[in-house]
């Protein structure tokens, strides 16, 4: 009975180590990302579409400058669009 207690307690303790270890290691994969404002379509933003808005797929026009859509960090004011370059801000 004992050993089969201590197996029981080695398995248990290998189970959670690896369930602790699994979420760091794919936080770790995934790129850090930024909001991007004035980039996304209309109906396809993550968020903030201002005044009477409630947030994500609530922008009314495509690249709305006060809409943003998340994106892969350093990258934003790359994107060109035909209204300019994504921004870090809300474009008026």
């Amino acid at each position: 009975m004992r050993s089969t207690n201590a197996t029981l307690a080695a398995t248990l303790a290998i189970a959670v180590a690896g369930a602790v270890i699994a979420p760091a290691a794919s936080a770790q994969t995934k790129p850090a990302m930024e909001k991007c404002y004035g980039v996304s379509l209309a109906g396809k933003n993550d968020c903030k579409a201002g005044a009477g808005t409630s947030c994500a797929g609530t922008s009314k026009v495509n690249y709305q400058g006060n809409a943003w859509k998340l994106v892969k960090a350093g990258t934003c004011t790359t994107i060109q669009t035909p209204k300019g370059n994504g921004s870090l801000t809300p474009k008026a």
